[in-house]
């Protein structure tokens, strides 16, 4: 009788633990998701369309992007539901943040908004290159952390405007880096955080926001009398095969990329897929026990678990952080309204000395002189016809 291999056996069991989780539970309608077009965020965008979900998709591309317009149409024919869309949010761009934002709060009535998925993420590897946001700001603060923070707190109004029978939910995604996060250090620069910590000090960041964004949303006291709809639920999915794990594997280097493709067979048991990842964000979407009770509960493997990190529920360490990022941000947005007024002004000076240059178009006179002194026979003049 052959022995079983019970260690292989227990780490395929391990990876695929979350995958009959879905099947109990039920969509919401209309939803909003950042980081939708790879990894993860895909694979979520495809489970709720199967639902019939109605799906937002906000990225960097234009609407007009072929490679975009590609993405929905076939995403729309395997899910059969044509109820997906894009906007185009740079979240590397404070501005185009609040162009979007602004435009949907000011939309009336309220748009319907279920729910708000933020899985968007960047990753500087260990030999990658320092990246900077159109703002001039660290790539890996600005997208993680301050993109999202700018996002909500522009779209506070539209979510606590939904009606209070709709049950709301934020859901931010995290991974277990935090743990060794550290906000004691904030620099008030464009490189805010430590050096070799600032990934995991942005999923700390962004899990003590996401408690101080639940509490700003429970002190709200709504026209109709009624209690807060709106719950927050962080998920960490564990160790997935996505783009930003394969980034942070290589290291950003050409060896690091040879030792992953020598290795992938290992990576491949020992990391979920994005469609196993995305079970613990789909639980958090459509769980019911979720919509009922207090809000900020931590969603891990699928999991109910508690904070590891006792800053993520100090109060007195989340009004420093949002106390920060307001000044960050209004720093940074002042300094690109004036780059945008001078571009704009370089613009339109360009375009008034073309239209100059258009109509003043120089024409060359010559003097042709004759042996009697007299100029040149104009054809059709009185001297030139006596001469004929």
């Amino acid at each position: 009788m052959a022995c079983p291999n019970i260690p292989l056996e227990a780490l395929l069991r391990w990876s695929e633990k979350c995958l009959g989780a879905l099947d109990a539970f039920e969509s919401s309608p209309d939803n909003d998701t950042k980081g939708g077009t790879s990894g993860i965020g895909a694979a979520i965008a495809q489970k709720l369309a199967h639902r019939g979900a109605q799906i937002i998709l906000l990225t960097h591309h234009a609407p007009s992007d072929p490679f975009l317009v590609e993405y929905i149409d076939d995403m729309r024919s395997a899910t059969k539901n044509e109820l997906i869309y894009a906007e185009q949010v740079d979240l590397a761009s404070l501005h185009s943040i609040r162009t979007f934002a602004t435009k949907w709060v000011d939309n009336i009535p309220p748009r319907r908004l279920d729910m708000i998925i933020l899985c968007a993420d960047s990753l500087r590897p260990k030999y990658g290159k320092n990246a900077v946001t159109e703002d001039k700001l660290e790539s890996t603060w600005g997208i993680n952390y301050l993109a999202n923070f700018h996002l909500l707190s522009i779209l506070s109004p539209a979510i606590r405007a939904q009606p209070a029978d709709r049950d709301v939910r934020i859901i931010f995604g995290t991974c277990s880096s935090y743990i060794g996060g550290d906000l004691a250090s904030l620099k008030d620069t464009r490189e805010p955080l430590l050096e070799g910590k600032v990934y995991g000090s942005t999923k700390l960041a962004i899990m003590v926001f996401a408690q101080a964004f639940q509490k700003h949303l429970d002190a709200y006291q709504r026209p109709d009398k009624q209690a807060m709809n709106a719950r927050v639920v962080v998920v960490d999915p564990g160790y997935t095969r996505t783009p930003g794990m394969r980034r942070w594997l290589t290291m950003g280097s050409l060896w690091g990329l040879l030792g992953y493709l020598i290795t992938w067979q290992l990576w491949w048991l020992i990391l979920k897929s994005p469609e196993q990842g995305a079970q613990s964000f789909l639980r958090a979407a459509m769980e019911a026990e979720l919509g009922r009770g207090v809000g900020g509960r931590f969603i891990k493997e699928c999991r109910e678990v508690d904070y590891l990190r006792p800053e993520i529920r100090d109060g007195e360490v989340a009004k420093r952080l949002w106390g920060f990022s307001e000044k960050q941000i209004e720093a940074l947005e002042k300094e690109g309204a004036v780059r945008r007024a001078l571009a704009k002004k370089e613009s339109e000076d360009l375009g008034n000395d073309k239209k100059k240059e258009s109509k003043t178009t120089p024409i060359a006179e010559k003097k042709i002189s004759t042996s009697n002194g007299i100029g040149p026979r104009v054809p059709g003049s009185r001297r030139s016809r006596k001469a004929d």
